[in-house]
């Protein structure tokens, strides 16, 4: 009887690839692979793309003033306390240090010999979305599930600790978001999303494997906006699990809350997932963004420094102890925060200070509930650890009482822009565009995440830099010196701090055309929806279509 099924020849037709796959990079794009990326393309782009259109209608309404709230149509999902997640899966039981960063092989290996619970492997905002780092990517990925990952770099060797007994980080993939597109790859003529090429590149190849390491195929899905969009993975996670034949459930997904109008969808976005959810996480930054993204028509709304802009801040306590009251009622984890800070080798006293501020802010995170939180540097894994320890005695909290009484969170709440002694700085402003240059130039040279001022900068905080700027100029705002935050004034900084970045570059820098990029969105002359697709088109080679089926 023959198969109901396409067979894989059929599925390829109308696949292309239009970059170059070097041999030691075949066998991750094999055909049945590339099968699958087709399916999923052909299955739901169109769905993604009305979810995308109702993105940008959702934006217009809140530029005419309507503020997000809680869903009145999904309030039965919110009231019904019997359901729940899923049992949480191996090796996701004790997640109390995650570190993340992108796929090069390097970081991949440091990473897993770093001592934490789980590693993020980054195919979003730490890696430019080259067609080499995101194929290299995926090479590095395939080895390590394998245990098999060593390197020679700059004749140095590195290699995985496989010391007996000791446990490798549990690996999570975090693919693009939604918005994204893999220009490399078409179906059908139309590129398909980066996010489906990520997951079932990764997926395909490595899910059965990973089942026979102990752990399975774990992802950390972001920028969410609506919980329809949760749903379209859910529905996703489905069709693969059926095409590789390992039964539903088996994937679990870690969601990042790091829009505003997500923070306002928590059980929805649970619920829609909840075959499939691990938890939800504080994406600290990207909400940060968000907030000022989609409130940015509204001058009540506009945060002062973002050095000031931390989670003690009320608005930002809010969103977390809404997080993990709704995590943990749903039996599921609450993920911190970064800390992105990097070692300050030459000045043990400010080094030490920063240390200090990091311990601080785990230490607030862990008495506020949160069963995990994230790290961007080795360095910094003893000292988070130290807090978790002393003050996380299980593997999580989930089924712990809370350590305060729980007050319902409001809209208001999650909507006041309060900070403490708030104010806005020339300082500030020059930082914000240094970081975002900075930032801007290191992905026109194909780096994804850049040490700035001892912080590991990504396109979130990125993001931060340009949006804060874009609000203070667009409604005139005022710094803590009386001046006017004009576009003559912002243009005179903008001008003075690129003069220092250029002399004192290296050659063959890119600081030109980051300037370019970055001072329309400054100078309040446009507000792109992300960064990275603004300048998607400039890393991208496009080479010689190759049809699939020759690879």
């Amino acid at each position: 009887m023959s198969s109901p099924f396409p067979k894989t020849a059929d599925k390829l037709k109308g696949v292309q690839i239009l970059g170059a796959v070097p041999s030691e990079a075949r066998h991750i794009l094999n055909p049945e692979a590339l099968a699958l990326v087709a399916t999923l393309h052909r299955s739901f782009e169109a769905t993604r793309q009305e979810l995308l259109a109702a993105r940008k209608n959702q934006q217009r309404l809140r530029d005419e003033g309507y503020l997000p709230d809680f869903l009145p149509e999904t309030a039965y999902i919110r009231d019904d306390a019997t359901w729940t997640g899923p049992p949480l899966a191996p090796c996701l039981e004790d997640r109390r240090v995650e570190i993340t960063g992108p796929t090069d092989r390097k970081m991949v290996i440091n990473a897993l010999n770093s001592g934490v619970a789980t590693y993020m492997a980054d195919f979003e905002d730490s890696l430019a979305p080259t067609w080499h780092n995101l194929v290299d990517g995926q090479v590095n990925l395939y080895d390590a599930v394998r245990r098999n990952l060593t390197a020679n770099i700059n004749g140095k060797p590195y290699a995985l600790n496989l010391d007996p007994g000791r446990r490798i980080p549990t690996l999570i993939v975090r693919p693009r978001g939604w918005h994204l597109t893999e220009k490399h790859v078409l179906v059908d003529g139309k590129p398909v999303s980066g996010g489906i090429f990520d997951f079932a590149i990764y997926f395909y190849n490595n899910a059965k494997e990973s089942l026979n390491q102990g752990f399975g195929p774990y992802f950390y899905l972001p920028k969410m906006e609506h919980h329809l969009e949760a749903k379209l993975w859910n529905d996703i996670f489905n069709h693969a699990q059926n095409y590789v034949g390992i039964p539903r459930g088996t994937i679990r997904a870690s969601v990042l809350i790091e829009t505003l109008p997500a923070a306002f969808q928590m059980d929805e976005i649970i619920y829609q997932l909840r075959d499939h959810i691990a938890g939800l996480n504080c994406g600290r930054w990207d909400y940060i963004f968000s907030y000022i993204k989609s409130l940015r028509n509204h001058p009540e709304f506009i945060l002062p420094d973002r050095s000031q802009v931390n989670m003690a801040s009320p608005f930002m306590a809010s969103y977390v102890k809404l997080l993990v009251h709704t995590t943990h009622k749903r039996k599921v984890h609450a993920l911190g925060g970064m800390a992105a800070q990097i070692p300050i080798k030459e000045d043990p006293e400010r080094n030490r200070i920063a240390l200090e501020n990091v311990a601080k802010d785990k230490l607030r995170e862990v008495q506020r509930g949160c069963d995990s939180c994230w790290v961007a540097h080795p360095a910094l894994v003893p000292v988070v650890l130290k807090v978790f320890n002393e003050h996380m005695k299980g593997p999580n909290q989930i089924d712990l009482p809370p350590r305060e009484p729980y007050k319902k969170i409001t809209q208001r709440d999650l909507l006041s822009p309060f900070v403490k002694d708030a104010k806005i700085t020339e300082q500030g402003i020059r930082t914000n565009i240094v970081i975002g240059i900075l930032y801007i130039e290191a992905w026109l040279r194909h780096v994804g995440c850049v040490p700035i001022n001892f912080l590991m900068e990504d396109a979130a905080t990125a993001e931060v830099s340009r949006s804060q700027i874009y609000q203070w100029v667009t409604h005139g705002a005022k710094t803590d010196a009386g001046k006017t935050v004009t576009k003559q004034y912002v243009k005179q900084l903008l001008e003075e701090e690129y003069a220092k970045l250029v002399k004192n570059a290296r050659p063959g820098n890119k600081l030109k055309r980051a300037y370019e990029y970055f001072a329309p969105e400054a100078l309040a002359e446009r507000y792109s929806d992300f960064l990275t697709t603004l300048i998607y088109d400039e890393v991208t080679t496009i080479g010689r279509s190759v049809p699939a089926e020759r690879l």
